[in-house]
C-alpha cells in the first residue's frame, strides 16, 4: 500500500509474491523511490509493474506482473 496500490490488491500481490522473491528482492521493491508514500489506490498494476521495470531483475518483473494480473481482475 506504501506504493499506492490499493488494500485489496496490495495484499493479494504481498502474499504472492512473498512466497516466489527473496528478502534482497522484496526489500528492492520497498525501495522503488517513484512509488513510495502514494496514497492507496492512486497507482494502478499497470504503473506498478512500469516502475519495477526499472530494477532490472527479470524475475522480480515477472512475479509482480502475473502477481498483479492475477490480482487485478480477483
Amino acid at each position: 500500500m506504501s506504493a499506492g496500490l490499493s488494500a485489496p490488491v496490495s495484499a493479494c500481490m504481498a502474499d504472492r509474491m512473498v512466497d516466489r522473491l527473496s528478502l534482497g528482492q522484496l526489500k528492492k521493491l520497498g525501495d522503488l523511490g517513484k512509488l513510495k508514500k502514494r496514497d492507496p489506490g492512486e497507482v494502478t498494476v499497470k504503473e506498478f509493474v512500469k516502475e519495477t521495470r526499472s530494477l532490472q531483475d527479470p524475475e522480480i518483473l515477472g512475479v509482480v506482473t502475473s502477481s498483479g494480473l492475477i490480482c487485478a481482475v480477483q
